[in-house]
């Protein structure tokens, strides 16, 4: 007979963003010509540092079990990275490493959250945070960032969120999906309601931060609220801003008996991470940051050029975004019409399902990130890919009828 599944993953559908990813990848192995835009991964090869750093720690023989917490080395380059770059303060006993930042999420639920509790994320979200609170039974709750203010998280929308029961409030910015960078006012006022909410931990998830546009600075809710740190937990990595996203090295840093409490659970589930990508990212958060900048300076660019040529297509929206490497698209005046080839597009994911299919460009539906009426396209590919993209888009939308 059949092994009987959890009930935990009666409601777990698999992430969106590779279903999307892995569609494509089928569709490109029967000879279309499809670019995607679905997922999040940086189209810049890994530092030659980090390659190196990788290297040396294989011919020193450094592939013995590593701690469960991070390696010395590691946990030191972490700590040294949050003073230089963040201008905050930790110990050792503040610092896990984890199997990339999703781990670490995955351990502070896990640590943390008994059936019923309140999990706060405001909508739109990336899609695995409310896919993993509700793993462990959590009530899952959704203020809106609205486009007309650029996708930011309001203090009021907040506010009205929290309740006795609530666990966690989740900040997500530079954001994904929309690319929305909270300034130091927004954190100011969003500081304050926490503040009336003493039994609310926050998770401060900051694998964008350096990625934000024209002179914005990434500010950490902490550098404006240092009094909330005894329930802060930031969740950062080397994905990101370090083109190391199959390395899967994330750290955290946060109070220290959470973080002994994520570290059991880590224990028992995955151990530590790899001794070689550890050593990896130590020589790359020890590096020159002009590699990064020059990363962000490309995504720059072609944030301009894609959302020139966005505004410019009847039929859309697109709010700015100030950081990360996506655009957020408004495709609900399309919603209702009908494609060349015959398909009624009534909702987002039709509209992606047939941008796929018959202009083969392949995007991620809004209703995957908890907002319906959006389509989220990664800029983290070529230029020539994101000129053909632009092209197929706006040859899609014009041959649309009522």
């Amino acid at each position: 007979m059949d092994v009987k599944l959890s009930r935990r993953l009666e409601n777990l559908p698999p992430s969106a963003t590779i279903a999307m990813s892995t569609r494509a990848r089928a569709l490109k192995a029967q000879g279309a010509d499809v670019i995607s835009l679905a997922l999040g991964e940086p189209d810049f090869p890994s530092p030659e540092v980090a390659l190196k750093g990788a290297i040396q720690a294989v011919q020193e023989g450094q592939t013995g079990y590593p701690p469960i917490g991070g390696m010395p080395s590691f946990k030191d380059a972490i700590i040294q990275k949050f003073a230089q770059d963040n201008h905050l303060h930790f110990a050792p006993e503040n610092i896990l490493v984890g199997n990339g930042g999703k781990q670490l999420i995955y351990n502070a639920f896990a640590a943390t959250l008994d059936p019923g509790g309140e999990v706060v994320i405001p909508r739109p979200y990336w899609v695995s945070y409310p896919l993993v609170a509700q793993m462990f039974g959590a009530v899952t709750k959704f203020p809106e960032c609205r486009e007309s203010d650029n996708f930011r998280l309001t203090a009021s929308a907040l506010a009205a969120s929290l309740t006795p029961r609530t666990k966690w409030v989740i900040l997500n910015f530079p954001n994904n999906p929309t690319g929305a960078v909270l300034e130091e006012e927004d954190l100011l006022a969003i500081a304050e309601v926490l503040r009336r909410h003493p039994h609310v931990a926050i998770l401060s998830d900051e694998i964008y931060e350096h990625l934000t546009f024209g002179n914005r600075q990434h500010v950490s809710l902490l550098n404006v609220a240092p009094d909330l740190a005894s329930r802060v937990l930031i969740v950062n990595g080397m994905s990101k801003a370090y083109a190391m996203t199959g390395w899967r090295v994330g750290f955290g840093a946060g109070p220290a008996g959470l973080i002994r409490a994520m570290t059991t659970i880590q224990s028992h589930a995955t151990s530590g991470v790899c001794t070689l990508a550890q050593a990896g990212a130590v020589a790359a958060l020890q590096s020159d940051p002009s590699r990064r900048v020059e990363m962000c300076a490309v995504y720059e660019r072609r944030r301009d050029h894609v959302l020139s040529a966005l505004q410019g297509i009847e039929g859309l929206s697109c709010a700015r975004p100030d950081g990360a490497f996506y655009l957020f698209p408004g495709v609900q005046r399309l919603i209702g019409l009908t494609t060349p080839g015959g398909r009624w597009l009534e909702d987002d994911v039709a509209v992606a399902e047939a941008l796929l299919e018959e202009a083969h460009l392949a995007t991620v539906p809004g209703s995957a990130f908890g907002q319906a009426g959006y389509l989220r396209l990664s800029i983290a590919t070529s230029d020539a890919d994101l000129t053909e993209a632009i092209a197929r888009i706006k040859d899609f939308v014009q041959n649309l009828r009522g």
